[in-house]
């Protein structure tokens, strides 16, 4: 039984990540094209609410990292480096997640 038209995982993760880089080019466009004034304007509109639905999320204590959390939709919210330290350094998963969102 052939694999025709099916990507292998490798070409998926490869095209996954050239994505995720086309993505953020173009949020850098967008954002050397605000002004300062406009993305302070932005980030207090959406500072601490959810992504999902909009609910402002609340910063809970979990294994010792304070992460953010929605009350409405159960949302998760992780600053750099907290995933990392909630699953350890050297996860073989959560290092091969992160690696397809490093450029």
């Amino acid at each position: 039984m052939s694999n025709m038209g099916k990507p292998s995982h490798e070409e998926a993760e490869y095209f996954t990540k050239i994505e995720m880089e086309k993505r953020q080019a173009m949020a850098e466009k967008v954002k050397s094209a605000m002004k300062a004034e406009e993305l302070e304007k932005l980030k207090a509109l959406h500072w601490h609410h959810c992504a999902k639905c909009g609910f402002e999320m609340h910063s809970v204590v979990f294994k010792g990292v304070t992460i953010e959390k929605c009350p409405h939709c159960g949302g998760i919210y992780l600053d750099a480096g907290e995933l990392e330290q909630l699953a350890g350094k050297e996860g073989g998963f959560v290092s091969a997640v992160l690696s397809i969102f490093k450029t």
